[in-house]
């Protein structure tokens, strides 16, 4: 009857119709949903629900429930749905965001327990017992999430739980089931992804079933695939199951398990967890034992690549050959039992016979090796393969026994020419001996010296490993694509310690060093030998220079030095260039009457060169062309304006030189200027007047001061006019050429101590005024 309830639920309820999945929380009891709906097989037995626990949401939905695909593209027709939100939530299409929380809804302890989990609530659980007849027993189901969010980190961060939780119902402890096949790890959004670009990489992608967008038929943002959760059981033996979900940290972004209905099924092991657990193929010759044992009075049929294998009735098959298989048990005449394995065969290893060459360091015949430098080519390149022992015998390589050498990275043979045996895996443990020749390197290399410049002269120097390696790759008896191994001492070299990597400075040992290396051919000892380092000193030169020609002495020639400081000039070879141009001179000095750049490359017997540049600047004697007197002044100013290629310094009065062509607080009357070429090109000289008026004048017959005239009188001021004028303004004295002083009179007589006016006007037009003092 109740397929017919359900026909008259769809069609009088607004349930999501056609394409979308269906759901319905009141069609089935929680007994009805696992005994009928996902078990619904007489094989398992006594079923019994202990337990339904649901979100509260008064009544009108729980979060649990029946759902069918009413033809909808959900790859399962019908079965049970348990979801962290409500049921009628988990319908299609995709449109709304399932995010529902219910007052006083609890997490699960046990799925906590199981999973190491904390925080879980809304815990939606459906508990039950039941007895099989077999060993095994299996249902499919599909998880899903909105936390499912394509492109999105939080895809990588959160995800609800959930677990299939089983356990003999007189023992305390479960195992979860809900788990990636073959592993442990419990399914969740974040064990189980495609990945997130520039956030987290795939995870078990292949279980991984899609993103779902607005028109899929459930309202979730992702699903896996279909997955299998299986239990190993004692048949007949009464088992506690445990399915629960529950939201994680916080009640958002719900999720779902869908479980198949009649899925929940029989199953036979066929010895698979015991014998071929790793999934690894048979080698060679190998055979396993299938065994699908159940108790009762029960039939066996076995399949090859789904065809009958004849004349094979019993519990057991022994694999000869690759295939996949099954059995179909029929226990006690009514109840079936399938199991299928897939069987693989690999061949043994392909190895090589291969020869060692190491290098004897005390020339007694025997020496040190390390045996798994021969992998490469026992193995021929294959990665797959891989060496794991070695044994001083081809059986016990073969029997893999207890006697395997102990020491192989560091082995030390008994004589020339011993041989030792190595033992091949490949990764399902297919075994394959190779013989390995330990034979001794006997190449002898004279390497000539290597030498290179000081560059700074304290006899130290930093050498490339690299081009050490080249020097000795250059050597005719040496292998193009040999590896040089470079140790500091001897010891170092026979102990394979304190490699020389990148680079090496002979600190410890200036201008002269030794050292030890190692040839190494096809990943063997070619030779040992030693190389020594020379480190020439390079010709001392001065710091490059600039110095200057003067052209107010062109063309005399000017001398350049190579500068070199030692007292040997003729054990150096000379290079001039004047602006690029090779001078063709192997001369220590040169004369040159150019301007421009001069390179000078100096060569010792050793091949070592020093460089210097020598600029050559023009300069020149100054040429005055004006000077600038601002005087009769209370701070007269002397300005000098010169050309020339030369740099120039002032000096007034033979005084200290300055760089600035200005003076100030110059006094008035006669003076000399000088400007000097800074490069050593000379200087120029002239003589100058500053005018200047006394502020006061004595009278009084002592020979001072008896006079008052104008300082520093020149041909430029000589036609100067002076009217002097009283307090009052009136006119008291003329003074010009001719009568260029006044001694203090009016008309004859003394004049009394009082201040007076003045007006000096040049032939220019340019007037001066101010005023002085006459003092009785």
């Amino acid at each position: 009857m109740k397929p017919i309830f359900f026909i008259l639920f769809c069609l009088f309820t607004s349930l999501t119709w056609a394409q979308n999945v269906e759901v319905d929380a009141r069609l089935y009891t929680p007994q009805e949903l696992i005994e009928e709906v996902l078990i619904d097989s007489e094989c398992i037995s006594n079923v019994v629900v202990t337990n339904a626990v649901s979100g509260d949401f008064n009544g009108n939905d729980l979060s649990y429930g029946y759902f069918e695909a009413n033809n909808a593209s959900f790859p399962f027709q019908n079965g049970i749905v348990l979801s962290t939100g409500r049921l009628a939530n988990t319908a299609g299409p995709n449109t709304t965001l399932s995010d529902d929380d219910a007052p006083n809804w609890n997490g699960d302890s046990d799925l906590e327990t199981v999973l190491n989990e904390t925080n879980t609530l809304n815990a939606t659980i459906l508990e039950f017992e039941f007895e099989a007849i077999a060993d095994q027993i299996s249902f499919r189901y599909i998880f899903a999430s909105e936390e499912y969010q394509e492109g999105n980190a939080n895809t990588c961060q959160y995800s609800d739980l959930f677990g299939f939780l089983i356990r003999p119902v007189n023992q305390s402890s479960y195992t979860n089931i809900a788990v990636v096949p073959n592993t442990n790890t419990p399914i969740k959004v974040t064990t189980v992804h495609p990945g997130i670009p520039n956030s987290c990489a795939p995870i078990n992608p292949r279980y991984f079933g899609s993103w779902n967008g607005p028109e899929a038929p459930i309202n979730f943002n992702g699903q896996t695939d279909i997955l299998t959760a299986v239990a190993n059981v004692v048949p007949n033996t009464r088992y506690h199951v445990k399915l629960v979900i529950a939201d994680e940290q916080n009640y958002r972004y719900d999720s779902a398990v869908y479980l198949e209905a009649g899925s929940f099924q029989l199953r036979s092991n066929l010895g698979r967890d015991l014998l071929i657990a790793d999934n690894s193929a048979l080698c060679t010759d190998q055979t396993i034992e299938l065994n699908a044992f159940q108790p009762g009075n029960n039939t066996y049929r076995w399949f090859r690549n789904g065809l009958e294998i004849t004349n094979e009735s019993g519990p057991t098959y022994t694999v000869t050959e690759a295939g996949t298989y099954e059995v179909e048990v029929i226990i006690d005449g009514r109840c079936l039992s399938t199991g299928q394995v897939t069987i693989e065969y690999d061949t043994n290893p392909v190895v090589s016979n291969t020869t060692l060459v190491a290098c004897d360091w005390d020339l007694n015949g025997r020496t040190t090796y390390n045996l798994f430098d021969a992998e490469p080519a026992i193995v021929n390149g294959n990665t797959q393969l891989d060496v794991n022992s070695f044994y001083e015998t081809f059986s016990g390589a073969e029997q893999g026994g207890a006697d395997r050498i102990a020491n192989p990275t560091n082995y030390i043979s008994s004589g020339a020419l011993q041989p030792v045996y190595a033992r091949v895996n490949n990764a399902n443990g297919c075994v394959s001996v190779a013989e390995v020749t330990l034979d001794i390197a006997d190449n002898i290399i004279d390497l000539a010296s290597f030498s290179t410049c000081d560059t700074d002269n304290d006899g130290v120097e930093t050498f490339s490993i690299s081009e050490l390696e080249a020097h000795v790759l250059a050597h005719p008896d040496v292998p193009n694509s040999a590896f040089v191994s470079f140790y500091p001492t001897q010891n170092d070299l026979e102990n394979q310690q304190n490699e020389i990597l990148g680079s090496y400075s002979n600190t410890t040992s200036p201008n002269l060093d030794v050292l030890y290396l190692q040839i190494t051919n096809n990943n063997q000892c070619f030779a040992f030998t030693s190389l020594t380092l020379n480190i020439s000193k390079k010709p001392e030169l001065p710091s490059d220079e600039t110095v200057f020609y003067c052209l107010n002495k062109a063309p005399l020639p000017l001398s350049l030095s190579a500068g070199l400081t030692d007292n040997l000039p003729n054990n150096y070879s000379y290079q001039w260039f004047f602006n690029g141009a090779d001078l063709m001179q192997n001369t220590s000095l040169i004369q040159i009457n150019n301007i421009g750049t001069y390179t000078v490359t100096v060569t010792n017997t050793a091949g070592c060169a020093s460089t210097r540049i020598i600029s050559v600047l023009p300069s020149n004697l100054p040429t005055i062309e004006d000077i600038a007197i601002m005087d009769a002044s209370s701070n007269n100013s002397v300005t000098i304006t010169v050309s020339g290629d030369g740099t120039y310094e002032y000096a007034l009065d033979f005084g200290t030189f300055q760089n600035s062509p200005t003076f100030y607080n110059v006094s008035a009357g006669l003076h000399s200027i000088t400007v000097n070429d800074v490069n050593g090109c000379g200087f120029v000289s002239k003589e100058i007047s500053v005018l200047g008026f006394p502020k006061f004048f004595t009278p009084n017959g002592d020979g001072m001061n008896d006079m008052w005239r104008p300082i520093g009188l020149n041909p430029r001021t000589a036609q100067m006019q002076i009217a002097i004028f009283n307090r009052y303004g009136k006119l008291i004295k003329q003074l010009n050429r001719a009568n260029a002083a006044w001694n203090g009179t009016y008309e004859g007589q003394l004049l009394g101590a009082d201040d007076y006016w003045f007006r000096a006007t040049l032939p220019n037009g340019k007037i001066y005024t101010g005023h002085f003092s006459l003092v009785r």
